[in-house]
């Protein structure tokens, strides 16, 4: 069976930097640079633009809360917020001092994180506003978040990577006092990496994503390169550690052209994980196996953030200019999302060779 794919209507008007599914249900969400979030229902052929949310600076990223009405957001005016998607109330839950790079939300601890490029994350507990917001410091700044069921990996500059334990996250943010204030300053507090590593990456860190299993994680360079590695520190796992070059394509004098490898996803059911790169392209590939299941035609701008829906049956691509070719202007009709249908088979792995 073939996939089927649709264009979403009344995409945004600039660059997107992140897209998320509902937990549950078949909403997505797009953060822009057009200093906007979207809601759309993507049940249908065409999708349906349900309601947009107005910021005061672009917005960087997006993610679910616990269900398909809380979401949280967060870019370059500094703040976390949580919307309410019924209302589209919006609260602020703290403010870093430089923009904010990434957000997670953790259903199983029940707080929600944010990585800033003021080198800290902040730790939220969003059903508890009472509760203050704690700040933990990192070394340098952070690029890309990602979590499992009990662990956060944070990847930042000079190739530094942090794996944290959620539980000891969310026991040193519940030992703060409450507070009247819920988007007072945030509370240094001090936790301790569960690991210090290195990323097997020469350039910098562009994404990175868990595997749904809590066995390891994937992360992509600006230089055409996957790494993938897993948790276990004994050295017969750190063995199977590996990387491999992606997203590029030769030009006309036969010379490889290297592009960013902008987002990373893995299937929920599957573990399986897609790449989405500056070449336009999104492949899907099998990381135990180290095989590449298949390549999707080339969209018509660069690839900039991919996502599955929660029970793996949809796969969202966004496509908007990486400015890749030197054009600084973002032409009339290239911003696009794509929604597209996947077979029962079209994500599984295909087992080692």
């Amino acid at each position: 069976m073939a996939s089927a794919q649709f264009e979403l209507s009344d995409p945004p008007r600039d660059a997107i930097s992140a897209i998320r599914f509902a937990p549950t249900a078949s909403r997505l969400l797009v953060a822009s640079w057009d200093k906007n979030v979207y809601l759309y229902d993507t049940a249908q052929s065409g999708g349906q633009l349900l309601q947009t949310f107005q910021h005061r600076a672009p917005v960087l990223d997006v993610c679910f809360g616990d269900g398909d009405e809380d979401a949280y957001t967060t870019g370059l005016d500094w703040d976390v917020r949580h919307l309410n998607l019924s209302t589209g109330a919006q609260t602020v839950l703290s403010s870093h001092t430089a923009g904010v790079k990434s957000l997670a939300y953790s259903p199983q601890h029940h707080i929600l994180i944010s990585a800033s490029w003021d080198s800290t994350l902040h730790i939220h507990h969003p059903s508890a506003p009472s509760m203050p917001t704690a700040s933990i410091t990192l070394p340098s700044k952070p690029f890309s978040i990602s979590l499992t069921a009990t662990k956060l990996v944070v990847a930042m500059a000079s190739r530094a990577l942090h794996i944290y334990d959620l539980s000891s996250l969310a026991s040193a943010a519940s030992s703060l006092p409450s507070t009247d204030d819920p988007a007072a300053t945030a509370i240094p507090v001090e936790v301790e990496p569960w690991q210090r590593r290195e990323s097997s990456l020469k350039f910098m860190t562009r994404a990175i994503a868990c595997m749904p299993n809590d066995a390891g994680y994937a992360s992509s360079s600006i230089e055409g390169r996957v790494a993938v590695e897993w948790f276990d520190p004994s050295p017969e796992s750190q063995a199977r550690k590996y990387a491999f070059k992606c997203h590029r394509q030769a030009d006309e004098q036969g010379i490889d052209v290297v592009y960013p490898v902008n987002a990373l996803a893995f299937h929920p059911v599957h573990g399986t994980f897609a790449s989405g790169g500056g070449d336009g392209f999104v492949a899907l590939w099998d990381g135990v196996a180290k095989r590449r299941i298949r390549q999707y035609q080339r969209y018509a701008s660069s690839v900039s953030a991919v996502a599955f829906s929660g029970d793996g049956k949809y796969l969202a691509v966004a496509v908007s200019p990486g400015f890749e070719d030197g054009r600084e202007e973002v032409g009339e009709g290239v911003i696009k999302v794509f929604i597209r249908e996947l077979s029962d088979t079209e994500a599984k792995g295909k087992g080692a060779k």
